[in-house]
């Protein structure tokens, strides 16, 4: 029993170090995981670090294929799509619940996060715009008081964070108070409007990602099920990309 516990805390550990520096980008798409070197570095066994692994692969941050190895996953066009289509169902409730049930407090805690979001979307330094864009999202889903639902879009989160962190700077047609504007609508009272906001917020979301990504999805075809530990330039750090344009 106390054996099992302290394999099950270990893999808990290796998960929570290894989804934190995918999330940030320190591990980038389409990067190898080498379960040698990172049981190395955690002083660990295998066992937990192959639990670890396992458990980002069922949430989608990861990808495994026998004999080839480990990598964070590269989505497909038809991956980034469905993900923003359950996305929007998710965060168009949120939205409308928020409309209903927020406090008055929460509303001006909402609209004064979106006009953080906003001036920083221009600035260079796009970790912490993640972060606090995130942060805006995540507290329209928790004030929308439905665990069930605030975990949903969490995971949806993770998954649009890992695509972030190849965005660089927002494009010049972007409306500068986009996040405001989210945020008028949602605070507003009116479950309608604030779903038809949401609807049209995310679409852009989609069009950036699909922009970014595209490098991505030609990797992901070029490499096939070919992915391999022994390939130096996936193990050993961020993928080199003008290859492919």
């Amino acid at each position: 029993m106390k054996e099992s516990a302290e394999q099950s805390s270990l893999a808990s550990e290796a998960y929570t170090v290894v989804r934190q520096r995918i999330l940030r980008g320190d591990i980038t798409l389409g990067q190898v995981i080498s379960r040698r070197k990172l049981a190395a570095e955690l002083s660990m066994s295998f066992l937990p670090v192959s639990e670890a692994l396992l458990r980002l692969e069922i949430e989608g941050l990861l990808e495994s294929r026998p004999r080839a190895g480990t990598r964070v996953r590269i989505p497909s066009p038809e991956d980034v799509q469905g993900h923003y289509v359950v996305r929007e169902a998710l965060e168009v409730q949120a939205a409308m619940r928020f409309a209903s049930v927020a406090t008055p407090g929460e509303r001006a805690e909402l609209k004064k996060l979106a006009v953080r979001v906003d001036q920083l979307s221009v600035q260079l330094d796009r970790p912490l715009y993640q972060a606090v864009h995130q942060k805006l999202h995540a507290r329209i889903a928790q004030c929308a008081r439905c665990p069930a639902l605030l975990d949903a879009i969490e995971k949806t989160h993770a998954l649009a964070s890992i695509w972030f962190c190849v965005m660089r700077r927002p494009k010049p047609d972007d409306s500068p108070t986009r996040h405001q504007e989210l945020a008028e609508a949602v605070c507003s009272g009116d479950p309608n409007r604030a779903a038809d906001e949401v609807r049209r917020h995310l679409p852009v979301a989609v069009e950036h990602s699909l922009e970014v990504l595209e490098p991505y999805f030609r990797l992901r075809k070029a490499t096939g099920r070919t992915f391999h530990r022994s390939d130096k330039k996936l193990r050993q750090g961020p993928l080199d990309l003008s290859q492919l344009h």
